[in-house]
């Protein structure tokens, strides 16, 4: 595994993982909390020493769980968590990046991390009644106490990107983009680049959809996030397909995968992109990781940037309430 490095010169492994679905989101949690302790482990065995995990996971949980996996390695994993959110009886009531709220999630996500400082902490989604100034001098002030070392914003559209990198330097934006969520390209990739800040895509294969494994028949257990997403209604699975089959064939004449196409593309969109796909399983770290051998020639890229602009994508990537609180 080769590595990249972010804004501030953070340097990470080229393919991340997200740890949110090791506790929450994607159906009945696993039952061998063992089983992904090993899994974590397998991954930073494998090079993927990037991984990313929030407070709110859980909540809480999967803080410990990726604290209690790093113990023996902690020296070759960077990790990232997250504040944002004010958390009342395990659920999400709302924002909260309020300076003193800020300082209690850092205290506490370093006592379940078991680390000395956390690596990259972002704020997981824009809060409306805190002015950005005020959070990234907050965190610049963790981060002159040593117990941050990097600043990071989720969600956040282009001009609050600039606000907050004026007060203290943004090293990573963490938003959601694959093939078929182009949302980022226009303001805030552009503005990136500029500034020289690292991008962080979550859900870079569509949260599945892109490694060619769901389809209009599938169903999603209660509880499932997918079960919420438009983009995942049976309707719009149906008209989706087009765009995974046209993946699905051209990952067949590059002897690979449709996931690892998705993310060589992402890969070669810019160097500072380092994508983070989650997974319970080990065949799956292992193929992710494998995306970084797969050489898609300039006509490649050419053709799926254009995938979504040729054949469209039926269904928002949130409901109505998620949409409102990107961009901001």
């Amino acid at each position: 595994m080769h590595t990249r490095k972010l804004g501030q010169g953070l340097e990470v492994s080229a393919i991340g993982l997200g740890a949110m679905g090791m506790s929450m989101s994607y159906g009945p949690n696993p039952g061998d909390r063992d089983d992904m302790i090993g899994v974590l482990r397998y991954a930073v065995e494998r090079g993927v020493t990037f991984i990313d995990t929030a407070e709110v996971y859980g909540p809480y949980d999967n803080e410990q769980l990726v604290g209690d996996a790093i113990a023996p390695m902690r020296d070759q994993v960077v990790v990232a968590t997250k504040f944002g959110w004010n958390i009342v009886d395990g659920a999400m009531q709302g924002t909260d990046s309020r300076p003193e709220q800020i300082r209690r999630v850092a205290d506490a996500s370093l006592r379940r991390l078991g680390v000395d400082a956390i690596e990259l902490f972002y704020q997981h989604r824009v809060d409306p009644a805190v002015p950005i100034e005020d959070v990234a001098g907050t965190v610049g002030e963790l981060v002159a106490e040593g117990k941050v070392k990097h600043f990071g914003l989720s969600e956040a559209g282009a001009e609050t990107i600039r606000r907050a990198h004026a007060v203290h330097p943004v090293t990573a934006v963490q938003s959601e983009y694959s093939l078929w969520t182009r949302d980022p390209e226009a303001d805030v990739l552009p503005t990136l680049a500029e500034l020289g800040i690292g991008f962080v895509p979550f859900s870079p294969l569509g949260k599945g959809f892109l490694t060619g494994s769901i389809s209009a028949d599938t169903r999603f257990a209660a509880g499932e996030i997918r079960g919420r997403v438009p983009r995942f209604a049976a309707e719009n699975l149906a008209a989706n397909q087009a765009l995974i089959d046209h993946v699905r064939a051209l990952a067949a004449e590059r002897d690979a995968t449709p996931g690892q196409v998705a993310l060589a593309w992402l890969l070669a969109q810019h160097p500072f992109i380092v994508p983070i796909p989650g997974t319970r399983r080990r065949e799956r770290i292992f193929e992710n990781a494998a995306s970084t051998e797969v050489a898609l020639s300039a006509d490649d890229i050419s053709d799926l940037d254009l995938l979504v602009e040729r054949i469209g994508v039926a269904g928002n990537r949130y409901d109505d309430a998620g949409m409102a609180m990107v961009g901001l």
